[in-house]
């Protein structure tokens, strides 16, 4: 009786044999540290594509000219439309999408919240390769991050007020903040490169654009790994997370056509109006949620990163298809921006190409 008791003892004494690393040890439980890898790999992850997003733009900058980028400011129609789609039309849809899909109500308050946000950096890179205007490109981007630190909170207090107090949601403008400087720093020293030095500058913007796909790319699939365990959602916020952004592309496409905008500045407000930023999106429900409401609500700004890029890269290889297929491509004409024809060879080419939609100066 008394050896079967001294086994018993040694295997209970060998079953809660702390491991090195607890901090607590009491012979009857022990308490480990909290696994934080990866709220560290994530912290990480954010610092070094926060630095390469800036190098981005930087090289996004060097297509800016200091004439027409001052031009869109004094002349904010451009801006106006783009205003108007991202903290008019984003929000709204987001609000009719919400009650028409009847959705849970957290899960309506972080489609709102997307729709409140402003446009993404990635809209500037997307931008340069369908051959949009990248002066009112970034200045859109600049603007509509800027005036969010007052537009979100009137938005998220009009919309949300039906499903949660939106006093309660924290907007997070130090993150704000710094996405404005991450965007107009980087950016000011790029059109300072194209004025002092504009063959460096064209390099630069080789290199920095590839980049940027690149970047694009790897921020949609790290989300996608770091989060899986968030992927089991109900089948319609999948389908809100994919109808939501092509609402957004081809809204802001539209308005900017009846505003009688060059093509160009069609694409280039299109996909302002489609790209969110993402990121602000998380950080605000982290920021003002529980994580048993995180667990129905973390994975719709990861939906929505997907497929933005998704229909932006539908709309960039759409764009280049139509220009390989276009009629007499060597042979186009080149239409400035107060849409006359410039000459190619010395003559006045009576063809157009796609970007000859005539503007009327807005």
């Amino acid at each position: 009786m008394e050896r079967s008791s001294i086994l018993t003892s040694h295997i209970l004494h060998s079953e809660l044999t702390c491991p090195e690393n607890a901090t607590i040890c009491n012979g009857s439980s022990c308490l480990l540290p909290p696994d934080n890898f990866n709220a560290i790999l994530n912290t990480v992850l954010s610092t070094v594509i926060t630095v390469m997003l800036a190098l981005v733009m930087f090289s996004m900058g060097c297509t800016v000219e200091v004439k027409k980028f001052w031009g869109h400011i004094k002349r904010p129609w451009g801006i106006a439309v783009g205003f108007l789609c991202q903290f008019g039309i984003m929000p709204l849809t987001a609000f009719v999408l919400s009650l028409a899909f009847d959705i849970h109500p957290v899960q309506a308050v972080v489609v709102i919240i997307m729709g409140c946000c402003p446009g993404g950096t990635g809209s500037n890179i997307l931008a340069y390769w369908v051959d949009g205007d990248m002066d009112l490109s970034i200045s859109m981007t600049t603007c509509s991050t800027l005036l969010a630190l007052g537009m979100m909170p009137l938005c998220l207090f009009l919309y949300t007020k039906r499903w949660v107090d939106s006093s309660s949601i924290i907007i997070p403008y130090d993150s704000i903040g710094i996405a404005l400087v991450s965007l107009v720093v980087p950016v000011g020293f790029g059109i300072f490169v194209n004025y002092k030095w504009p063959r460096q500058a064209k390099k630069i913007l080789r290199i920095g654009s590839i980049t940027g796909g690149i970047l694009i790319v790897l921020i949609a699939v790290i989300g996608g790994v770091l989060y899986k365990g968030s992927w089991d959602i109900a089948p319609k916020l999948w389908i809100l997370g994919t109808v939501f952004p092509a609402a957004g592309f081809i809204f802001g496409f539209i308005l900017a056509y009846l505003s009688n905008q060059s093509w160009s500045r069609c694409r280039t407000v299109s996909l302002e109006t489609g790209m969110q930023n993402t990121q602000l999106c998380t950080t605000i429900i982290q920021l003002s949620f529980t994580p048993e409401q995180l667990s129905l609500m973390f994975t719709f700004p990861l939906i929505y990163s997907i497929f933005q890029i998704l229909f932006a890269v539908v709309l960039l290889l759409g764009y280049r298809l139509a220009l390989y297929f276009s009629k007499d491509k060597k042979d186009k004409t080149i239409i400035d921006e107060e849409g006359k024809p410039e000459s190619l060879n010395g003559e006045i080419n009576p063809r157009i190409e796609l970007d000859d939609k005539p503007s009327n100066g807005i």
